[in-house]
């Protein structure tokens, strides 16, 4: 579980890279290639999938991923935090019912 957690955790970081740098998109290549932000936010999805497949590797599928979904969680703090985003009720019901989701899977699983 602490694989896919971190994984989520990680990744939520790559959301925020890759909307800073399509921020600073241009259309051209040679601002593409050099664009940092949007290559930090790849590399920092990828690293997110090799903690997803490690988890992945040592524990059952229908408990790990929806701990994926706590990526969502980060990514409304960050976004909050980096780009200002208001936070609105909707977004806190949607949290919460992700996280009520997750608690019953989980106390599904526990019997």
């Amino acid at each position: 579980m602490v694989w896919v957690f971190t994984g989520s955790f990680i990744g939520s970081f790559g959301a925020v890279l890759l909307k800073a740098g399509a921020g600073r998109l241009k259309m051209d290549l040679r601002a593409l290639i050099t664009n940092w932000r949007l290559a930090a936010g790849v590399v920092t999805y990828l690293l997110s999938f090799v903690f997803f497949v490690q988890g992945m590797r040592h524990g059952e599928l229908s408990v790990l991923y929806p701990l994926v979904a706590l990526g969502y969680l980060w990514t409304v703090v960050w976004s909050k935090l980096f780009f200002n985003e208001p936070l609105t009720w909707a977004k806190f019901t949607g949290l919460g019912l992700i996280l009520v989701g997750i608690s019953i899977l989980f106390l599904g699983n526990a019997r």
